[in-house]
């Protein structure tokens, strides 16, 4: 297991899931075992709030000395698919979690799902129904009224045995017919009134092939799966609350094993949406490049963009579980990150807008090494060289030519620090026909190599920088919040979430120029660029073509949130 996915958070913060787990361990439930189970639908790539969802489910697991399961809920074949299936188990195992077993399908329970619902027909419990999708919606009535019987509803045991028999056999069309359970048309809660528990639907399956032309609901699906693997505690988000007497009577109807289904609030993010169905709009109307494209919420966007394993879990781990929906403030999100990312990633210098400097006094043919800190953080990081020589790049941000009283940096007649390098001032400025700055011209004092001063005068900045003998070229991306609004779905009337995207969420900046060591840098390796932020090598990058992505800035909006707020 590699270093990112090394489990070393904190322990987890005691929660009210964890409460009922601990009595029930301490009255012997289950004969006091625990077996959870992460029960994603392949048909979209996972996002940060399904890692909340992964790191509760699997922690818990973790905690009791228990069992977690992965399950793909693969009850619908026309938006499921085997490029879903293997990014879900790309992104867990990226995570650091790893379930009990073989990876489990709904599909894998077909044949179980079918004679069970044989079993609630011959109990006079449940029956074929001809009314359409519309009528079946009209027949259900609403919140303040209740529903009405089907006309088929009293339908004969043999005769629905003999039409679902042959809605398996194929033998009508998509839509005309469903199974239904006989529940109760009047009860207040909307789920009990008579659920579908199938549907016809001729699709191939991705794993079933054509195998099956009728498909289990979710709702009929759900506790089924949860009965067979044996799960003690069904954990699921809020909105299935009032899903669970449904999923109670199915199992008590069949009086098959039970597990205990809690619920807890979904995380929300602000500049984020959390709907699969909306992240779909985003690739498929090219808003974002790909599922993976670095400003998606995606875990494997956030992979591609350099978040750390161990940053998401602190995370979700410091979010903890509730029962109320709120949202969370992405800056908390992001100072996890920094957290991680400052104690591990290696520093680097990078000039993403390079402004020539020329040291006139400065030897013409040499290159020295100089040594430069790998992470002040951690001092087995050990050291590199760097090289130094007489034409090195500069951030064009850090000079200017007629500076205000508060600015420190390089400008004519100051002296600055180069870091691990030396002391240089600024002695003329070289423009263009235009006007433009394009190159200084310095001088250096040799007695101050490594950065200090043997006489003990000092300097109020300090730059980082690149020599032009040896630095790469790279392509840079800056990413900010895909979305400008806090919460995307608050648009006009009319509107659409897409009114907030963010029109400059990325700026590509070309030929910025990196020490060399960064040449080597393997795709996904994380880095702090010093003054700059964390960047990663993007998952295409090459020696030859190399390309970064930022992953955060430098500062910590969190933290001063915090301090802000008491």
């Amino acid at each position: 297991m590699s270093n990112d996915n090394k489990n070393t958070e904190s322990a987890p913060k005691r929660d009210f899931i964890r409460d009922i787990i601990n009595t029930d361990i301490e009255n012997g439930k289950w004969d006091s075992r625990v077996h959870t189970r992460f029960p994603p639908e392949p048909n979209g790539y996972l996002h940060i709030g399904h890692a909340k969802s992964i790191c509760l489910n699997f922690g818990i697991a973790e905690s009791y000395n228990g069992k977690c399961n992965l399950r793909f809920d693969d009850t619908n074949p026309t938006k499921e698919e085997d490029e879903y299936v293997r990014s879900i188990i790309d992104d867990i195992q990226w995570l650091g979690w790893q379930w009990n077993g073989e990876a489990l399908f709904a599909s894998d329970y077909f044949e179980q799902m079918y004679e069970w619902a044989i079993e609630l027909i011959k109990a006079g419990k449940a029956y074929v129904c001809d009314l359409t999708a519309v009528e079946t919606s009209e027949y259900r009535g609403s919140l303040t009224h209740p529903g009405k019987p089907s006309p088929y509803r009293d339908r004969s045991v043999e005769e629905n045995l003999d039409l679902f028999e042959r809605m398996k056999k194929g033998e009508f069309p998509d839509g005309s017919r469903t199974l239904k359970a006989k529940i109760d048309m009047a009860s207040p809660n909307m789920n009990m009134r008579d659920p579908v528990m199938y549907r016809i639907l001729h699709a191939r399956h991705h794993r079933t092939g054509n195998k099956w032309c009728i498909y289990p609901m979710y709702d009929w699906a759900h506790g089924l799966e949860d009965s067979i693997e044996g799960i003690t505690h069904s954990i699921c988000t809020l909105e299935f609350e009032n899903h669970r007497p449904l999923y109670d009577w199915f199992l008590d109807q069949l009086g098959i094993h039970h597990p205990q289904q809690i619920e807890f609030a979904r995380l929300n993010l602000t500049y984020t949406v959390m709907s699969k169905r909306k992240l779909l709009r985003l690739v498929e109307e090219n808003h974002v490049q790909s599922w993976d494209d670095p400003r998606m919420p995606t875990i494997s966007g956030m992979r591609r963009r350099g978040y750390s394993p161990q940053a998401i879990r602190d995370f979700c781990r410091v979010i903890g579980v509730n029962k109320f929906n709120s949202t969370v403030d992405l800056a908390l999100l992001e100072h996890c990150l920094r957290k991680d990312l400052n104690a591990k990633s290696p520093r680097r210098m990078a000039v993403l807008n390079p402004l020539k400097v020329i040291i006139t006094n400065y030897p013409e043919d040499q290159v020295e090494e100089l040594d430069a800190v790998n992470n002040p953080e951690d001092e087995s990081a050990g050291t590199r060289k760097v090289p130094f020589s007489k034409t090195i790049y500069i951030e064009r941000e850090d000079f200017m030519e007629d500076p205000p009283r508060k600015f420190f940096r390089l400008s004519p007649g100051r002296e600055v620090r180069l870091r691990y390098a030396y002391f240089i001032t600024c002695n003329e400025v070289i423009k263009d026909e235009s006007g433009n700055v394009v190159e200084l011209h310095c001088t250096y004092d040799p007695a101050t190599k490594g950065g200090d001063s043997p006489d003990g005068r000092k300097v109020k900045a300090t730059l980082h920088w690149v020599c032009e003998a040896k630095s790469v070229e790279a392509d840079v991306k800056l990413y900010e919040s895909l979305f400008t609004a806090a919460n995307p779905d608050d648009v006009k009337e009319g509107g659409d979430f897409t009114d907030n995207l963010n029109p400059d969420s990325v700026k590509v900046l070309k030929g910025a120029l990196l020490e060399p060591s960064l040449s080597q840098a393997m795709p996904l390796e994380r880095f702090q660029f010093e003054r700059i932020g964390y960047f990663c090598a993007d998952k295409d990058s090459t020696p030859e073509k190399l390309i970064f992505n930022k992953t955060v800035g430098l500062r910590d909006t969190w933290a001063k949130i915090q301090k802000k707020g008491g």
